[in-house]
Order: structure tokens, then C-alpha cells, then sequence
């Protein structure tokens, strides 16, 4: 059963074009760049670029993820200038996407196009408890390469 989200619609385009799971096992929701005019990134160049959309989840005990989609990344370097974005619960404004062109050539991002994907997953609030010592665990203290390849 798929919980329900609050989400406005802020740019009419979307009526027909609603973030869905293309597949049953998807886990994101494709995000689209609604801008009114094809855009060039240029290499290096960072942008915001409006979704459309404005959410509110109102359970702290989820949040959402703004990813890259895997295929702009891979093939043309169009990757988050944040590399992850992260939403509140409380958060009730229009999700903003930020590309990145980290290619060598310019891309153009064409109105509607699918940016990013949004992934809804569970929190997990702590609280701290300050110790002098942790009971020992196989691994302790050692760090990065530790596992294996340095």
C-alpha cells in the first residue's frame, strides 16, 4: 500500500506529467526541469532549476533524497551540484534541483526534461549519549582502506 504525500502542483505542464514510479520496483520519482526555454549548462556551470512541484511530508519519520539520474551523469556529466539533496519533513516549498555540468561540453536542458529522482526513505531521530569509552567492536578505530583495498 503507497502512503500518501501532500504535493502542489506549481506548474500547470505537471497536471499531466505527475513524478510516478515507472516500474513496480522503482524506488525514485522522476523530477523535471520546468523551465520555459531549452537552457545551456556550460562546463563547470552550476544552476537551480525549478521541479514544479512543492511537497510536505509531514512525518518526521520520513524524509526525501534528491538524486542524480544515473544515465545524465554517466553519459553527459549532468550530476547535483550538492550530489544529494536532502528534504525535511517540514519543508513545504517547491523542490529546486541543482545540475551540475561537471562534462567538458555544454548541455542543453530542454523544458520537461526528467533531472533527478526523488526518493522518499524512512529517519531515524537519536539522541546522543556521551560515553568516555565504547564497548570494543571487531573493527574499532580504523578507518578508510581498513576492509580491504587501500
Amino acid at each position: 500500500m503507497l502512503k500518501k504525500v501532500n504535493v502542489k502542483v506549481l506548474d500547470p505542464r505537471l497536471e499531466r506529467l505527475l513524478p510516478t514510479y515507472a516500474t513496480p520496483g522503482s524506488a525514485g520519482l522522476d523530477l523535471r526541469a520546468c523551465i520555459e526555454h531549452v537552457m545551456t549548462l556550460e562546463p563547470g556551470e552550476a544552476n537551480l532549476i525549478p521541479s514544479g512541484i512543492a511537497m510536505h511530508l509531514a512525518d518526521p519519520g520520513l524524509a526525501a533524497l534528491v538524486l542524480p539520474r544515473s544515465g545524465l551523469g554517466h553519459k553527459h556529466g549532468i550530476v547535483m551540484g550538492n550530489l544529494v539533496g536532502l528534504i525535511d519533513s517540514d519543508y513545504q516549498g517547491q523542490i529546486l534541483v541543482s545540475c551540475w555540468n561537471r562534462g567538458k561540453v555544454p548541455f542543453l536542458l530542454n523544458p520537461l526534461e526528467r533531472i533527478a529522482q526523488l526518493v522518499i526513505v524512512p529517519v531515524v531521530q537519536v539522541a546522543f549519549n556521551v560515553v568516555n569509552d565504547f564497548e570494543q567492536s571487531d573493527r574499532g578505530s580504523n578507518g578508510f582502506g581498513s576492509t580491504g583495498k587501500h
